[in-house]
């Protein structure tokens, strides 16, 4: 981390134009190379929380105050002070304010930044974000946005706060900015308005949407101010991206706090788009041309012991976690204590199922209790497609270089043929193979086989590839295709 060293106090309103950007690391030249940084929430965020991370992980103070500067605004002074916060290293962004003019409208405050000519992206983040709190501020009072009024977020402190972190993000050449959930806290807080719930009602708007949760501590942890930038300019919300790390910075709140480090944590990284165009960026320097080097899908896996249910209980129990959408289960036999044989009973699901499935898992296996551990998976891109073989519609997985007959399917036509199920199998895969690109169309059937039919019973396919005719075969030669 690359932390602002010592107090350094600047005066504000100098006017003084131009500013150099602050080169990143020489793959950023790259074309497709995005620069992210994901703040982590985990004690709330404010403004000078924002812009105190970013110059604690390394934005330069320089040149935020040369942007700061073309604001048409006096009368104020920043300081950067290195504290500490439950023992963490961590910048404090503090703005001193040398007149009394706190109230200021929205369209005041748009004026100042459009009149500060500055960077693009630096006017259309501040702009954004005052926007979003001009929008819950007019819903909140009632009166048209133009007309809205700030009072603690139209003095210099939080004009600086914003159009800082907007300058931060350039200097740091962000290019997209993500969050964690974001924590807030209980209680009353003292405002213009009087007493209000915390959070206030303006950051519970702001937040609509976005992932939040309560700690039992009586601070406000996330303010009107921190609540807009997430709103107006992250875009997403979730554990750290992938990427590959290039900094952090820990930007303090005012207080210490017995409970945590009262700050919020930036984490900026690389990312590059996959060559090919398709799925999440993955991160740079993939070693030796890992393909699965990029971000995996995100899965939760469930586990319990058991030793007191029979066969046909733990059977029960895996159909039952597959029906209530796991993506898969599965039992593994193991000895368990005093000697005696059982079974683990493992469910992998989307993390937004593991609270419903643990349930399942419960309730199905009787355990009393459910292990859980976080991973990701990497599933290859696969397409169902189908051919006839003998008059029967057999279903195949075709991934990049391996096609496998569905089993119910051939299964089902088994039964219907006499034919063993593993000559139906290799014929309908070497179907595949030998139809090559040939159009084929083949009539919408329904694949049923009596009660219970097997897999896809009941539902439509339709064959693209293959022979038009109901019967075919594996080449000539009678050898496995290539």
């Amino acid at each position: 981390m690359t932390g602002v060293t010592g107090v350094t106090g600047v005066t504000g309103g100098t006017g003084v134009t131009g500013v150099t950007g602050v080169t990143g690391d020489d793959t950023r030249s790259r074309a497709g190379t995005r620069c992210v940084a994901w703040f982590h929430c985990f004690a709330g965020i404010a403004g000078d929380m924002a812009l105190g991370s970013l110059l604690d992980a390394g934005a330069d103070l320089g040149e935020v105050q040369t942007l700061l500067d073309r604001l048409p605004v006096g009368g104020w002074t920043l300081d950067v002070e290195p504290v500490l916060r439950g023992g963490i290293a961590a910048s404090h962004a503090v703005v001193s304010v040398h007149d009394t003019v706190v109230v200021r409208t929205y369209s005041h405050i748009v004026g100042l930044v459009e009149e500060a000519r500055l960077p693009e992206r630096v006017a259309r983040r501040a702009l954004a974000t005052f926007a979003a709190l001009a929008d819950v501020e007019a819903k909140l009072h009632r009166r048209p946005v133009d007309q809205v009024h700030f009072h603690e977020v139209g003095g210099h402190d939080t004009i600086i706060d914003v159009v800082g972190t907007a300058a931060a993000l350039e200097v740091l050449e962000i290019d997209e900015v993500r969050a964690s959930p974001v924590a807030t806290g209980l209680g009353m807080v003292r405002t213009s308005h009087g007493m209000l719930p915390n959070p206030v009602p303006a950051v519970v708007a702001l937040l609509a949407g976005v992932p939040t949760w309560g700690r039992n501590i009586a601070v406000e942890l996330t303010t009107p101010t921190g609540a807009a930038l997430l709103a107006a300019l992250s875009s997403g919300y979730g554990p750290m991206p992938a990427m590959r790390v290039t900094g952090q910075g820990f930007g303090a709140g005012t207080h210490e706090l017995d409970e945590l480090p009262n700050c919020t944590q930036v984490v900026t990284g690389l990312q590059v788009a996959r060559a090919d165009g398709a799925g999440p960026l993955a991160t740079l320097s993939a070693p030796d041309g890992d393909v699965d080097a990029d971000a995996g899908q995100a899965v939760s896996h469930l586990e319990v012991n058991v030793d007191d249910a029979t066969g046909e209980q733990l059977a029960h129990a895996v159909a039952t976690l597959i029906e209530a959408g796991a993506h898969d289960a599965w039992l593994a036999p193991v000895v368990m204590k005093k000697g005696r044989p059982g079974s683990v009973v493992h469910v992998l699901c989307d993390p937004s199922m593991a609270p419903s499935l643990r349930g399942v898992l419960r309730q199905s296996t009787g355990s009393l209790g459910v292990r859980m551990t976080t991973g990701e998976r990497w599933p290859a891109a696969r397409s169902i497609e189908s051919v006839w073989v003998d008059g029967q519609l057999i279903r195949l997985k075709v991934g990049a270089d391996r096609v496998k007959a569905e089993y119910e399917d051939v299964a089902r036509a088994a039964r219907r043929t006499g034919e063993p199920v593993r000559d139906l199998a290799r014929r309908a895969e070497a179907l595949w193979w030998s139809g090559g690109d040939r159009p084929a169309v083949t009539p919408a059937v329904t694949a049923t086989d009596g009660p219970g039919g097997g897999a896809g019973s009941g539902a439509p396919f339709r064959s693209n590839r293959g022979a038009s005719t109901p019967t075919s075969g594996p080449p000539d030669d009678g050898s496995d295709p290539a």
